[in-house]
């Protein structure tokens, strides 16, 4: 990156320059894991609004999981979206590197290899984090705030947003792995079983939503 600023330190207009811009970090990557991190803290923030109201005493205990697992994965994602415009920094860095030599070749080829491998390492792990983020998001809209349920819908759709945009991020990647890379082999399965669950937790969380918004 232009320079060593944590993306979580930057004003949100100084982060969407910097996203807008010509340098390639941070990019899709990092928008997809902070997505699926402000998916975390709509959650974090409907059972903020739920807690302590006498008319969901019943589901006090649940909050307050339910708060402090969204508060985790929040987070969690934060970290990621400046892991994955760390590691594809070093992807640009490794790209850079001389090749004149069969000996630099080797070193390029090795160094671009690990680094490729971290590219998408990080952005599966976002996407894992997100399908979290949009369990919680679907388990908060049954019993959250009814003032606060279009709030959990916001949720849902942008840890499935985040998840999905993560998923692309790893697919990108993934050609440049060696053939026996183990990523590489495993990736694809992971891939489908968290495409599915976007899909479907998405569908679950909003089709709640939509009964607690309807007219009673």
């Amino acid at each position: 990156m232009g320079d060593s600023t944590q993306l979580s330190d930057l004003p949100v207009h100084a982060f969407l320059e910097r996203l807008g811009s010509s340098d390639p970090v941070p990019g899709g990557g990092s928008a997809a894991a902070l997505a699926a991190a402000m998916g975390a803290a709509l959650v974090a923030m409907v059972a903020e609004l739920t807690i302590g109201r006498p008319a969901y005493a019943e589901h006090e205990a649940t909050l307050r999981h339910l708060r402090f697992d969204a508060l985790e994965r929040r987070t969690e994602l934060m970290s990621l979206a400046q892991d994955d415009a760390t590691a594809y920094d070093v992807v640009v860095r490794a790209r850079h590197m001389p090749k004149d030599s069969e000996a630099e070749r080797a070193a390029r080829t090795s160094a671009l290899q690990e680094a490729m491998k971290e590219a998408a390492r990080i952005p599966l792990r976002a996407a894992v984090v997100a399908s979290e983020v949009l369990d919680l998001a679907a388990r908060i809209a049954p019993i959250g705030n009814r003032n606060a349920a279009s709030d959990a819908g916001v949720a849902a759709q942008l840890a499935a947003a985040g998840l999905r945009g993560a998923l692309l991020n790893v697919r990108i990647n993934l050609p440049h792995l060696a053939d026996d890379e183990p990523l590489r082999q495993s990736a694809p399965a992971e891939i489908a079983r968290l495409e599915r669950l976007a899909t479907t937790g998405e569908k679950s969380a909003l089709a709640t939503v939509d009964q607690q918004l309807a007219p009673k």
